[in-house]
Formats: C-alpha cells, sequence, structure tokens
C-alpha cells in the first residue's frame, strides 16, 4: 500500500471513530499489534496483541465511560507505511466527569492493517479523571 492508501484508510477509521464506532478501529488492528501509551498514567503500557489490548486497556478503560468515546481527527499526516493522527476525545465518565483529551497518534501500518501504535495525551488529565 502506498502511504496515501494507509492516509486515506486511516481517515475512513476516524470519521467512524467521530461517530462513537470504536469498532472501526478494532477491525484495522493486526491480530499481532503493539500498541505504546506513553507516560506514567495507570494505562501506561506496551499492550502486545489485539486479545491483550482489548483485555487489559479497552476494556478496563471503555468500562468507566458513561457515553460512547467520540475521536474526532484534526490532522492526517503520512510517509511511507506510517500515518500520523492529531484528534481529539470526547466523553462522560462513568462518574460525570468530562474526559475530552487530545492525542496524537503514530500508525504503522502493514498490509492495511495496524501493526504497531504510539499514543500521546495529556497524560495529566488522564490522572486527574481515572486516579483520583
Amino acid at each position: 500500500m502506498t502511504s496515501q492508501d494507509n492516509k486515506q484508510l486511516m481517515q475512513q477509521v476516524f470519521e467512524e471513530l467521530a461517530r462513537g464506532n470504536s469498532p472501526a478501529l478494532i477491525e484495522v488492528l493486526a491480530d499481532d499489534v503493539e500498541w505504546h501509551v506513553t507516560g506514567t498514567t495507570k494505562f501506561s503500557n506496551t499492550y502486545r496483541g489485539k486479545a491483550a489490548l482489548m483485555n487489559e486497556l479497552l476494556g478496563p478503560l471503555f468500562s468507566q465511560l458513561a457515553d460512547k468515546f467520540l475521536m474526532t481527527a484534526d490532522r492526517f499526516i503520512a510517509d511511507d507505511n506510517y500515518v500520523v493522527v492529531e484528534c481529539r476525545g470526547k466523553t462522560t465518565t462513568n462518574t460525570g466527569r468530562p474526559y475530552n483529551n487530545k492525542y496524537c497518534f503514530v500508525f504503522r501500518m502493514e498490509d492495511r492493517k495496524i501493526k504497531e501504535v504510539t499514543e500521546y495525551m495529556d497524560t495529566q488529565l488522564v490522572v486527574t479523571t481515572f486516579e483520583s
């Protein structure tokens, strides 16, 4: 795939994420994906494999949310097998706290699948929202 193909695929995924359709992202994850969450929050870690990502990060995180998690992309940058996405997330926790974070994801693509992700965000917001 070309960098433009990769960018187009991620634009389609983020159009769905903006509607709260998170399975659109799950569908394009490789079974052996590596997802790196930066920082020192309780979610910061490297999750190896789709099952670990679902069971150790996404399941526990989404169980704390009262609303769908909406992710709106602001910018896509593609180079070779990489697509960088700047975006904003918006939801409310089960405790009624708003969780509106900004993210930068670096996706490494291979054969129309996401093989690796590095996730950057406002980690202090994660701490004050989920760890207090």
